[in-house]
């Protein structure tokens, strides 16, 4: 059996692709005849290069890999699916001797999903495929969701930053604040992955850890981290806040002229009336003559007080 075509299931043209990547002949055969009678689309690959072109054109849905090929082994062939954009997501089950404990070790550390051991036993594969095309449609569904309601957050592996996936909105916001270019899901932007590695440090000594804040002009890109159960996977969740907006929903809230909403707004972050008339170019004097105006209209005495509401008001619109 050669790498080339590809074997629909009769009258089933919508069924699961399933690419099995194997040097041995024989065992193609078999594998290919078994996921065929079950209905499965099968793409077959018998060696590494071959198997991650073949990834690429055909978009699988799952793949059974041969962990050891001359060449350009199964390892290699998995580390390259998650290096790419469009691959990454793709589940991979390993196929390697029962034996090999080394070989499963391996498997896992360049990205596997899971492991079959040989001799393969066909009805194990063609449970663990079930159970793992399941699992895949489940966070796809998850995915479309979010993306469905405009949504901005991304999945992302802790130990190397990695990208797993991303929301339409997720992705715009990290093009624009950082450069990114291209459609697919980018690499991870310096500044985030160091964040990554510094929070799972602080959540596996059982501390909490600030969001990351990202400034572009008047705007800001927060990001906020929370691990899933087992920690392999995080799903983070983006936040843009913009001064201009913020000021405008100020001034919205608590009828304020435009000068006293961006007073308000400054000092919600903490800022002094220096520092205030020196963003606004005016004197600390005027900054105080405002802030007079602005205790008036939201029936407080102190900054403490007038920062508190406006914020505990501005998370409420939100």
């Amino acid at each position: 059996m050669n790498a080339g075509p590809m074997t629909l299931a009769p009258g089933n043209r919508a069924s699961h692709v399933v690419l099995i990547v194997d040097d041995a002949p024989e065992n193609l055969a078999v594998l290919h005849d078994a996921l065929d009678e079950s209905g499965y689309t099968v793409l077959v690959a018998n060696h590494g290069a071959a198997a991650v072109a073949r990834a690429n054109d055909m978009a699988p849905d799952i793949i059974l890999l041969d962990a050891v090929m001359p060449g350009m082994d199964g390892f290699e062939v998995c580390r390259r699916l998650r290096a790419g954009i469009a691959t990454r997501h793709i589940p991979v089950l390993f196929m390697t001797g029962l034996t090999d404990t080394e070989h499963v070790l391996a498997a896992f550390a360049a990205g596997g999903t899971d492991y079959v051991t040989k001799p393969v036993r066909q009805s194990e594969v063609l449970a663990r495929i079930g159970a793992h095309l399941q699992t895949s449609a489940l966070m796809r569904q998850a995915r479309s969701a979010l993306d469905a309601f405009g949504n901005a957050a991304l999945a992302v592996t802790p130990h190397d930053g990695r990208i797993v996936w991303q929301t339409p909105l997720a992705r715009q916001w990290l093009q624009r604040y950082f450069d990114l270019d291209g459609p697919g899901v980018p690499e991870t932007p310096p500044v985030l992955a160091q964040w990554l590695a510094a929070a799972g440090d602080a959540q596996r000594a059982g501390r909490s850890h600030a969001p990351l804040t990202v400034q572009r002009g008047q705007e800001r890109l927060i990001f906020t981290a929370t691990e899933s159960s087992d920690g392999d996977q995080w799903m983070v969740v983006l936040r843009e806040e913009s001064d201009a907006a913020q000021v405008q929903a100020l001034m919205a809230l608590f009828k304020l002229t435009l000068r006293e909403g961006e007073v308000l707004h400054w000092l919600t972050k903490g800022k002094t009336n220096r520092d205030i008339g020196d963003i606004l170019g005016t004197s600390p004097r005027t900054v105080n003559k405002h802030l007079e105006h602005i205790f008036a209209k939201l029936a407080v005495e102190t900054r403490t007080a007038a920062a508190a509401l406006a914020m505990q008001r501005l998370r409420r619109a939100d």
